[in-house]
């Protein structure tokens, strides 16, 4: 006979057959014993082992649960970590400007400075590398590291926030009258001239040099910004205007080796992005969020460019001809393959631009005759460029943050009248 259990529900082996184990619950007052009460059947009792071995299953059983939830829980807990820290490096760029400035004010107490923010120990108009060194004893600078340690990456680039000049000034006490900045810790391997082609984008250029000081300062470059002012109300000349500043900025200082070519809507999203020369002309404006980042085409040259001196000079500069919107950067492509070179890019997830969203300007309308020109790059670049430029100068504005050179350069001739 087997004992009737009077207590709560257990658990219980059963032995069937040739020796086979079945889990069974029993309930309080059910027969323990396989078989139960039915009648002639054959009544056995599992050992007291087979239960002790049933309780040691189901403890191995609840522990690899455990482990697996504890897994879970620590995969959770990593994919957390790293979306916090992407949005992290994000936000660090505004907590590096800070640092940046605070540094460089340490740095830079016998640098001159124009726009008033601190007192100047140093002649007027001195360099600032040069008088960091005014001392015999003191060890020449180093080169600046090829890739300087202080660069953040990724940046958190929005447009909503007011933006004044009083602040762009504010924030960047550092840099000369006329924008232009030179490092005080490393001697700069190229002096870049940055030129924006410009016309009624005061707003705009609030924003551009908000973003672009900090970032250029990082990227330990010697550089001045030159914004080429189209006067009067005709139809826009972009390639023209760059013209002008490529010339401009070398009677301004005649040692830059450097020329990057920027619109003054495109802000760089990352600030390894280093705006400097290469061996070959540059393309930095990659991805931009208006084209969803991917480059639209193979040959698309346009948004951000840069050229060293020498390669300017050898495509002869950009086209004259092209007057309201497009074509000009599909010339300057054909003109630098033309003359045996090819363009270098950064990669994809490092020239990441944003554009700041505007309507398209009066008297920048799409140019007709765009498509025709193009095709005859090869004919035309020899007589039109840099060689056949010509201009009158209007005025010549140095402002703390930036060089304003306004420029008169005639108006598009008439056009063809349709048969």
């Amino acid at each position: 006979m087997c004992p009737q259990d009077t207590r709560g529900p257990d658990l219980s082996l059963a032995w069937v057959g040739c020796g086979g184990l079945v889990l069974t619950v029993v309930s309080p007052g059910q027969d323990r014993c396989l078989g139960g009460n039915r009648p002639g059947a054959r009544r056995t009792c599992p050992p007291a082992s087979a239960r002790k071995m049933t309780r040691l299953l189901l403890g191995v059983t609840l522990e690899r649960i455990c482990k697996a939830v504890l897994l879970l829980c620590l995969l959770h807990f990593v994919i957390i970590m790293i979306l916090y820290f992407d949005v992290y490096a994000q936000h660090l760029d505004f907590f590096s400007r800070f640092n940046g400035r605070n540094s460089s004010r340490a740095q830079s107490s016998n640098s001159s400075r124009p726009n008033g923010t601190a007192p100047s120990c140093g002649p007027a108009g001195a360099d600032p590398a040069s008088s960091a060194n005014h001392s015999g004893t003191e060890k020449p600078l180093l080169p600046c590291q090829e890739v300087p340690p202080g660069l953040v990456g990724r940046l958190l680039i929005e447009f909503s926030s007011p933006m004044s000049m009083e602040r762009v000034q504010r924030e960047n006490p550092d840099v000369r009258e006329g924008g232009k900045y030179v490092p005080l810790d490393c001697q700069p391997r190229q002096k870049v001239a940055i030129l924006i082609p410009f016309r009624h984008r005061e707003h705009h250029l609030r924003y551009w040099l908000h973003y672009l000081h900090p970032i250029l300062r990082r990227q330990k470059v010697a550089y001045g910004i030159y914004i080429i002012n189209q006067y009067g109300e005709d139809t826009f000349n972009r390639a023209k205007l760059l013209n002008v500043g490529f010339l401009e900025a070398l009677k301004d200082e005649d040692d830059y080796d450097c020329f990057i070519f920027s619109d003054v809507d495109l802000v760089p999203m990352d600030d390894r992005n280093l705006y400097r020369c290469y061996e070959q002309p540059r393309h930095f404006a990659i991805a931009m969020d208006k084209f969803s980042f991917r480059l639209p085409y193979a040959g698309y040259f346009g948004g951000v460019s840069g050229l060293s001196r020498s390669q300017f000079l050898k495509i002869n500069g950009f086209p004259n001809e092209y007057w309201g919107w497009g074509g000009e950067d599909d010339d300057i492509f054909n003109r630098i393959s033309l003359n045996g070179m090819k363009v270098s890019r950064p990669s994809g997830h490092i020239g990441r631009y944003r554009m700041i969203k505007h309507d398209r300007d009066k008297h920048n309308e799409p140019n007709p005759q765009r498509f025709t020109k193009i095709q005859n790059t090869k004919v035309t670049m020899k007589r039109d460029g840099i060689s056949s430029l010509q201009y009158r100068l209007v005025e010549v504005t140095r402002w703390p943050m930036y060089t304003n050179i306004t420029v008169d350069i005639g108006k598009p001739p008439p056009r063809p009248a349709r048969g």
